[in-house]
């Protein structure tokens, strides 16, 4: 073939060289370049091999979960340290975070038997929507670092799950993009801004895009101290970009660099919101509103006062103030400072279903989770997500039928047993 190809050409001499030596240096050429086919062939190989038994080791994994929390290890597992960290860490010294999950433990259960739980209703109404069940998703920023759907596959699966989703203005998926994952009820966190015009902006977007209420956070005039941040000096991958904010008109800001876009978006946070933004902000919107990070019963009452919709009881994931209670502990004192004019809701350290049906029985609405979303969708993506409501959703039925309760109107504060009750509560004489 060589000496076909060298006689059809006119080739006899290559820089000086003879026929014969030209075949030998053409003969080597070609052998190396077909070694160096067949290497880097059996080297793909090889990587697409290790690529299918890691695919198929993190399926075997999803295959065996159970529960809600071993999703976290296959999260931490995947995600680089950076934005683990983000997701999972906490303020300060983390005692809130681990707080908050703690606290659910000390409260037991005082069931009810020889109840007929045959059928077991778990649909419930949070602002007029009906909603399979009490179980809600809170917004949590930045999914894409998550896995690369992000928001897409958390707003399918609350969709698939009959249940809301909150979408966060961090979010990295437009409130548009969202809603074009089809129908569903949504709702959109807001924060409120030095340029107000911004906020406004915000929320005429989410009213076109179909979403059902404003989540007012107020717990963060500045951001908490989260030293895994500060060591990891966390910020936004240079890909992602917090999409509510592409195309409004935000001053005088580097839009060329999504992480400063980041940067400043943060900064833009006004320090000095007050009650009366509250009330500003209904006369911009026509949409309910909920104050969330609620904490105390002085607060539950001005809230209230203010006009709000509704109350999430909320220590923003333990990010901000450390040493402040777990949200399941302050639950009680804002629901009977509420004293039923609007729904209260709760969001922070819930990963059972037992857990949501004593946060229930302590007079919430509902609940909101975050991070069992987030690692559930870094660790299988929108099929995780669904699992992770599919999982709550069946523990809680169970909780109900267990507790002979046939619906959610039969929970009740008899159902559980707090650290807090008197001593003949919890040990009644016989």
């Amino acid at each position: 073939m060589i000496r076909h190809l060298a006689r059809r050409s006119g080739i006899k001499r290559i820089s000086g060289l003879t026929y014969e030596k030209t075949h030998g240096i053409l003969k080597i050429f070609l052998n190396n370049v077909i070694h160096d086919i067949v290497t880097y062939t059996k080297h793909a190989q090889r990587k697409i091999v290790a690529a299918m038994d890691v695919h198929k080791q993190y399926k075997g994994k999803m295959d065996q979960i159970t529960n809600v929390v071993e999703y976290e290890a296959i999260a931490k597992e995947k995600l680089p340290k950076m934005i683990y960290d983000y997701y999972a860490s906490g303020a300060e010294d983390q005692w809130t975070l681990k707080e908050n999950r703690n606290a659910f433990s000390r409260i037991l259960f005082r069931p009810r038997i020889l109840i007929d739980v045959t059928h077991i209703d778990m649909t419930t109404t949070v602002l007029g929507f009906k909603i399979s069940m009490p179980i809600m998703i809170a917004p949590a920023a930045m999914q894409k670092m998550a896995h690369h759907e992000g928001e897409y596959a958390t707003a399918r699966a609350a969709s698939a799950a009959g249940t809301i989703m909150t979408l966060s203005s961090w979010a990295t998926t437009s409130v548009e993009e969202v809603a074009s994952t089809g129908p569903g009820i949504r709702f959109f966190q807001l924060y409120v801004y030095k340029d107000r015009n911004v906020v406004t902006q915000l929320v005429r977007r989410a009213e076109r895009a179909g979403f059902k209420a404003i989540a007012l956070t107020v717990d963060t005039p500045r951001l908490g101290r989260r030293e895994a941040d500060i060591k990891n000096r966390f910020n936004l991958p240079p890909h992602l970009s917090l999409k509510n904010f592409e195309g409004l008109d935000l001053g005088k800001v580097d839009k060329t660099n999504d992480s400063g876009l980041a940067s400043y978006v943060a900064s833009q946070v006004d320090q000095s919101l007050s009650w009366k933004d509250v009330k500003w902000l209904q006369t911009i919107t026509h949409l309910p509103i909920l104050v969330k990070g609620v904490l105390t019963a002085e607060d539950a009452r001005l809230a209230v006062q203010a006009g709000a919709a509704g109350i999430i009881v909320s220590n923003h994931g333990a990010r901000q103030l450390d040493y402040v209670p777990a949200t399941i502990m302050a639950l009680e004192e804002v629901v009977k400072a509420a004293q039923g004019r609007v729904p209260v809701f709760l969001d922070g350290g819930v990963r059972r279903g037992t857990d949501v049906f004593k946060a229930l029985a302590l007079g919430a609405s509902g609940i909101f989770i975050g991070r069992p979303v987030l690692f559930a969708l870094a660790a299988d993506g929108e099929a995780g997500v669904r699992k992770v409501l599919q999982i709550l959703h069946d523990e809680l039925e169970l909780t109900m039928a267990l507790s002979g309760c046939r619906s959610l109107k039969e929970i009740t504060r008899n159902h559980i047993v707090t650290p807090w009750d008197a001593p003949l509560r919890i040990a009644p004489k016989l």
